[in-house]
């Protein structure tokens, strides 16, 4: 399987499944501000000052994946931490636990409340509208919780796989990355997900499930610096 729309997720996404909602400009997309803070670029050649006036506003803040262009006069482009990313290609063993439930509109400020305290940089109001998303309640407090992000017809990411530190160790997560890797396997599609190399933890759980690493994948936020022109 061809595989290379993973080396540029937010492009490869916009232009095909959440091209309905992409902001685009020239070479560039963008998810809308209270969907996601996430902007990609056509290759790493653009020519993105104009693209980037037009779809970046003043004091904003977005994030490129995979590829970035060369910063325009009046932007600025820092590197963070490379991604590890990682794809699942066969099903996982399901483990016993607690009823999972597919999230909506009802559960959306549970949802915010979750990401706000353990996943709290990349969510927005609206992110939820990207894909399906699960999660498991416990005592009426959302638990944890997992949905899909990225998108496209033959690769779908799996995200916001977080727990609610009062119900951390019970294999929660593990139960519901297990079920939606594997739905969507079912589906005909791969899973894919991005962790940072500081959490050891979600790093080591991925691999047990059977993940493998695909690549190491630059991450950069970018934002204006001055009157750009």
């Amino acid at each position: 399987m061809d595989d290379s729309a993973l080396d540029n997720p937010f492009w490869s996404a916009l232009r095909s499944r959440h091209r309905d909602i992409a902001q685009v400009a020239g070479e560039a997309a963008r998810f809308p501000a209270e969907y996601a803070p996430f902007l990609g670029v056509a290759h790493a050649g653009v020519d993105a000052g104009e693209a980037l006036d037009a779809l970046v506003g003043p004091g904003e803040s977005v994030y490129l994946l995979g590829v970035a262009p060369q910063a325009p006069a009046g932007w600025r482009i820092d590197a963070l931490a490379d991604l590890a990313q990682m794809v699942c290609t066969a099903p996982i063993d399901m483990v016993g636990g607690p009823d999972i439930i597919a999230l909506s509109a009802a559960h959306r400020d549970d949802v915010l409340s979750l990401t706000a305290l353990v996943y709290p940089h990349y969510f927005r109001t609206r992110t939820m509208e990207l894909g399906r998303y699960f999660g498991i309640y416990q005592d009426g407090t959302l638990a944890a919780m997992i949905g899909e992000r990225l998108g496209t017809d033959a690769f779908q990411e799996m995200s916001a796989i977080c727990t609610h530190p009062d119900f951390n160790g019970r294999g929660y997560a593990r139960r519901l990355t297990a079920m939606l890797s594997n739905d969507t396997l079912q589906r005909g599609r791969t899973p894919f997900l991005h962790v940072s190399h500081e959490n050891g933890r979600a790093l080591h759980l991925y691999q047990q499930l059977g993940y493998r690493h695909r690549r190491d994948i630059p991450f950069w936020s970018l934002q204006r610096v001055g009157n750009s022109t």
